[in-house]
């Protein structure tokens, strides 16, 4: 059977871990693939690297004994990943695992290599954004795309679906350790030339109070677009 390995990169996740792993869990493939979830604890000091340590019998679990950054995280998932389709999945329940049917479909019909999940498309209900957050998106995209040559319309997505090949070309070939990970795999693809595809994608913003929350590590997670 076809896998999916679901890389969730985590940081002081206590409040969403666990709701979060339930609607991994909860999900149903097309065609028979099952799921790996591989999650990457960042040296969380809430109480979530706790949690997970009792979790090693139903998920790869793998623990930085630092705070190392999102990106560092996503390599440490790329690395460990088994499955013919990879995936990027955030812990904080902003980005619907429901959807990973939608990011699925061109790879199965063989018309992509890449599948964004693109927040600013239209047809999918999301949160209200914050403005200075959709203007610094659309800056970083928008200087993205000069660089490749893709015209993306959300290249800081973490809903992002590779095939197996993809992900071995171009993860020993990655070093960024934070949020710079996102137009370093863009570049990376672009290079390569691989086939990119968007679909549209819901979306549900964290208040500034989760924000805040999350910035106050002073580490390499901060800034998170």
């Amino acid at each position: 059977m076809p896998i999916l390995s679901i890389i969730v990169p985590t940081y002081n996740e206590i409040n969403t871990i666990e709701k979060n792993l339930k609607r991994i869990e909860e999900v149903v493939l097309p065609g028979g693939i099952t799921k790996e979830i591989i999650i990457i604890d960042d040296c969380s000091h809430d109480g979530t690297r706790e949690y997970l340590s009792n979790m090693n019998n139903t998920y790869r679990v793998f623990f930085h004994e630092r705070n190392r950054g999102k990106g560092a995280a996503v390599r440490t998932g790329f690395a460990a990943a088994t499955g013919d389709y990879i995936v990027i999945q955030d812990a904080d329940m902003e980005y619907d695992p429901r959807e990973y049917i939608d990011l699925l479909k061109p790879l199965l019909e063989g018309k992509a290599d890449v599948v964004y999940g693109s927040r600013f498309m239209s047809g999918r209900p999301h949160g209200a954004l914050h403005f200075w957050h959709y203007m610094g998106n659309k800056i970083l995209t928008a200087f993205s795309n000069a660089f490749t040559d893709l015209y993306l319309t959300d290249m800081e997505t973490c809903h992002k679906m590779f095939t197996r090949r993809v992900v071995q070309d171009i993860s020993p070939k990655l070093a960024s350790n934070c949020f710079t990970i996102e137009p370093e795999i863009t570049a990376r693809l672009a290079k390569a030339r691989y086939r990119v595809y968007e679909v549209s994608i819901s979306y549900g913003g964290r208040t500034y109070a989760d924000r805040i929350d999350k910035y106050v590590c002073g580490s390499a997670w901060e800034n998170a677009p």
